[in-house]
């Protein structure tokens, strides 16, 4: 079965199963109601099956339209990670980033578009934006993480999309001592590609529960520690232009072939207390701690290939093109780049968390919360590079070029780059330039460092009505935050040793060295490419014998470093509703928050004139007040049947690199004569930081049907009225007239117009996202007690968008994260200490956001992907000498599915191809 038909069956398969079980289900709950008393026993479950309970009793209780995961046990989270498990709810959808789920979209929406908290408290990320990297989080240390689709007053910083709560334990509401360790093994199904890494590792971690002084003090401690390894054949390609030397069709106009090998490491520990001494007090600290860091070991080619990009390459008679495309070609005079990069991230992040409640009258309570968190992140980017010959003048190449099926092209070489006799430290294009001269570029070095700290302070009263009013409580409070995070950034090139300062050409700068043996540890293969072996260097041992270093000053790499500060004052009022319509139960609640920003960013504005740069201090800013309008209900239509409404005004913030201040101003003296505004003299780039948040309408309609024995089926549609929406190309017309004083007397008297162009985001978009979302959880045992222990879990979503910026009038453009179509599937066995669980989980192309030139972000379409995890494992049962032991074994990305991106809606212009292959893992876990 190919799997186009795969997926289609796949689909059309959930999508029956849920709109029948819309109207199948209902009766055969109403069946389950009617039966006799005597059979309605008590059911203990563990594993999947209570973790799918608890998340549905949840979701069932909650008069917010929210979905949820919960641990099986202590410690254990139903997937590898928190990301994988969070990818498997409805409408949520992850980007895998080296191998690992990472970003999340909810409902069509970004990272960008959502908000991350932990204990109800929002948190800062080791990330450069305000985007979560979930990888920052041991899944070990949570009972259940809650996914809000819809806002209430209470809930502070609320995304667009939606809000992930990660909530950790709580040692009072445990029953006995819990001593819990567990060790899990991991491979990587693809042998380590580079010669300096392994493809093994593991995972370990302890958690300990306990509660002391008559159950009025409780203590949680957790533990983990990970060295997770991933592969990655990884591929990139510069595009494709319309090459005149093959009459005008589209041609390769490079690539970049890596072989990659990561190894995360990455520990960390919580700590929860909490203290209730008597009914009028309850008081709970959070600690957690968290540090990793991550090791990539890159190893590969730059091809130059296309002529009309200046390759300087020949194409040879006999090309073939198919529709449009050279699918096959031979070039000679081909220079390339070889590579050996390191890539190193640490990070640290902590968080603190106190509450406390007092209850002051018999329904009237303060509660009182304090947290602070803080993320630090230190990027090592090392490039790089080998040749034979500086700018061109080394022994060329011939290759030959083939299309592949899956897109990528193979690159087959004719020199041997593994010979150290013909290559050399060097650069081998010529491209080093420093703004001013040509410099010897034999590699670059990129150290950007992030310091993210945001501190909030939250009171507030709650208490009850009287009487019989639909009015059963109330809300009031304040939340104070202050977040600044702050972004700096260094960057050097790197030449030989030897001649000249500052690695210019002019002052002799060295342009060609030998490699030294002792850098040299062996080869690597590109062979799933076509080509067979090339160095492998050790890059470090490069670095600190064979180059020095020059300070990167052009004026792109001096602005970049910038702060920006928040400090945001929420007051919140609700009231709570809890009573009766025509017999029928109704909860939810009706409120708004009133959102007071003081927002600024300090940085720098460049300038580049007559040869020189010049840096000046810049800071802006904006105050702002926004209202938020809430309003949830959830009818209780009959024991088991739901009806939730939603409807509420929220917002996001802009991303911080938006908001920054730095401009990158220009001035380009050919255009000293031009009197067409906008094609002035002057210009500037950067950022905008009087920018205010997106702002979304939001409309949430869920019907929920719960089955008495387990499981439900729910139907959900919403709409979102996006206004203020960012646009990150806007450009606007600006008098540079004081900036005259930048130019000469003479300059200043041929400038035609002082009328420029700032390119900076703005808000000028606006458009929708709406969709519809299904889902159903039904234990077999509910058709037939013959199945009893065997399960279904799934969900169907679609969701569109209509999305316009000023900057192109007329012209949708497709959401970042946004997939039409998102499935998961997942069947399930559990009974007498047996499981076993296999995971579907499918998503449409979509807009994926990755590292661009100099780790920039970037967007690219992204590939359909279909990908499939597996796991079975066995719990050992009361009455064994061995209860208390459980092992298991899991298998993720069984189809082995790369991820791949394209240009111009055409797939066979595929511009990233990478391959992380299979990963399995093997845990025994032991409760004490």
């Amino acid at each position: 079965m190919s799997f186009r038909s795969f997926k289609a069956g796949r689909l059309g398969a959930s999508a029956a199963c849920i709109a029948v079980s819309a109207f199948i289900f209902p009766a055969l709950a109403v069946a389950q109601e009617a039966a006799p008393a005597a059979n309605d026993q008590a059911i203990v479950v563990t594993g999947i099956r209570a973790s799918l309970d608890a998340s549905a009793s949840l979701k069932r209780r909650s008069p917010v339209i929210v979905e949820s995961i919960s641990a099986e046990d202590i410690g254990k989270l139903p997937d590898v990670s928190i990301a994988d498990s969070l990818a498997r709810l409805p409408g949520v959808t992850a980007q895998r980033l080296e191998g690992r789920d990472q970003r999340l979209s909810i409902r069509g929406l970004g990272p960008d578009f959502g908000t991350t908290l932990l204990n109800g408290r929002e948190q800062v990320t080791v990330g450069d934006n305000r985007g979560v990297e979930y990888d920052q989080y041991p899944s070990e240390f949570f009972k259940n993480v809650v996914v809000y689709k819809a806002a209430n007053a209470a809930l502070i910083s609320a995304g667009v999309s939606g809000t992930v709560d990660l909530r950790m334990l709580r040692p009072l509401a445990q029953k006995d001592r819990i001593v819990a360790v567990q060790l899990r093994g991991q491979m990587n199904g693809m042998k380590a590609l580079n010669p300096d890494s392994d493809n093994k590792g593991f995972r370990a971690s302890a958690a300990y529960v306990d509660k002391f002084a008559n159950d009025t003090f409780g203590i949680a401690i957790g533990l983990s520690a990970t060295h997770a390894p991933s592969q990655n054949e990884r591929y990139n390609a510069w595009g494709f232009p319309n090459e005149a030397a093959a009459g005008g069709a589209l041609f390769l106009g490079g690539a970049k072939p890596y072989v990659q090998s990561n190894m995360l490491k990455r520990y960390g520990g919580v700590v929860t207390l909490e203290w209730a001494p008597s009914d009028n007090f309850h008081s709970t600290l959070d600690l957690l701690y968290s540090k990793f860091k991550e090791t990539q070991h890159l190893r590969g080619i730059e091809f130059p290939i296309a002529p009309t990009w200046g390759s300087a390459a020949t194409i040879q008679p006999g090309y073939t093109t198919t529709n449009g495309l050279v699918t096959d070609a031979t070039l000679t005079n081909v220079h390339a780049v070889q590579r050996n990069d390191l890539n190193e991230r640490t990070a640290d992040n902590f968080s603190a968390g106190w509450n406390g409640v007092w209850t002051v009258a018999e329904d009237t309570h303060i509660t009182l919360d304090a947290s602070y968190s803080t993320a630090k992140r230190t990027d090592f980017l090392l490039e790089t590079y080998t040749g034979t010959g500086y700018n061109t003048t080394g022994a060329s190449d011939t290759i030959h070029i083939s299309a592949n099926p899956n897109g990528a092209f193979s690159i087959v070489p004719t020199l041997d780059y593994s010979n150290t006799g013909l290559f050399g430290i060097t650069d081998p294009r010529g491209w080093g330039y420093n703004g001013t001269s040509a410099v010897v570029q034999a590699g670059f070095l990129n150290k950007p460092s992030f310091k993210d700290d945001l501190l909030a302070l939250r009171a507030g009263v709650d208490g009850k009505f009287g009487g019989h009013s639909i009015f059963s409580g109330w809300e009031v409070g304040v939340n104070y935050s202050r977040r600044k995070k702050t972004s700096n950034f260094l960057s050097y090139f790197l030449c030989p040793k030897g001649a000249g300062t500052n690695c210019t050409v002019s002052s002799g700068t060295t342009t060609f060295a030998p490699v030294p043996s002792a850098a040299v540890i062996g080869t690597v293969a590109l062979d799933y490419l076509g080509v067979p072996k090339m160095l492998a260097l050790d890059p470090m041992y490069l670095y600190n014998n064979s180059l020095n270093a020059a300070y990167d000053n052009r004026p792109v790499s001096l602005v970049r470093d910038n702060s920006v500060t928040e400090n945001v004052i929420t007051g919140y009022a609700m009231l709570k509703i809890d009573g009766d319509v025509a017999g029928k139960k109704l909860t939810g609640s009706i409120g708004a928050q009133v959102v007071h920003t003081n927002q600024s960013s300090n940085g720098s504005i460049s300038n580049f004139s007559n040869g020189a740069v010049s840096l000046y201090p810049a800071t802006g800013g904006a105050k702002y007040t926004n209202v938020l309008p809430s309003l949830n209900l959830s009818l209780e239509m009959d024991p088991s049947m739901f009806v939730k409404f939603s409807a509420s005004h929220t917002m996001v913030r802009a991303r911080l690199d938006q908001i920054r201040v730095n401009q990158e101003f220009n001035i380009d003296p050919t255009r000293l004569g031009s009197t067409t505004p906008g094609m002035s003299v002057f210009s500037s780039t950067g950022g905008n930081p009087q920018l205010r948040p997106y702002h979304s309408t939001n409309i949430d309609l869920s019907l929920e049907r719960y089955f008495r024995k387990g499981g439900y089926v729910s139907v959900a549609g919403y709409y979102k009225k996006l206004t203020q929406f960012v646009d990150p190309s806007n450009n606007f017309l600006y008098d540079f007239s004081s900036a005259l004083s930048s130019l000469t007397p003479a300059q200043r008297a041929a400038v035609g117009t002082t009328l420029g162009t700032v390119n900076a985001p703005a808000n000028t978009g606006h458009g929708d996202v709406k969709g519809v979302e299904g889902t159903l959880s039904l234990p077999f045992s509910l058709l037939t007690p013959k199945l009893d222990g065997f399960g279904f879990y799934g969900s169907l979503s679609y969701t569109d968008s209509t999305i316009y910026l000023a900057s192109n009038p007329g012209q949708a453009i497709t959401l970042p994260g946004l997939s039409d179509w998102v499935q998961n599937a997942a069947l399930y066995y559990e009974k007498h200490g047996f499981q076993a669980r296999v995971n579907y989980r499918f998503r449409s192309t979509f807009l994926a956001e990755v590292a661009g030139l100099s780790a920039n972000p970037t967007y690219r379409q992204a590939k359909a992907e279909a990908i499939v995890d597996a796991q079975i494992g066995y719990e050992f049962q009361p009455g064994s000498k061995l209860y208390g032991l459980s092992v298991m074994l899991q298998a993720k990305n069984l189809t082995d599915r790369p991820f791949i991106t394209y240009q111009n809606n055409d797939p066979r212009q595929l511009i990233d191809y990478q391959r992380y292959g299979r990963d399995y893992y093997l845990s025994v876990s032991y409760k004490f």
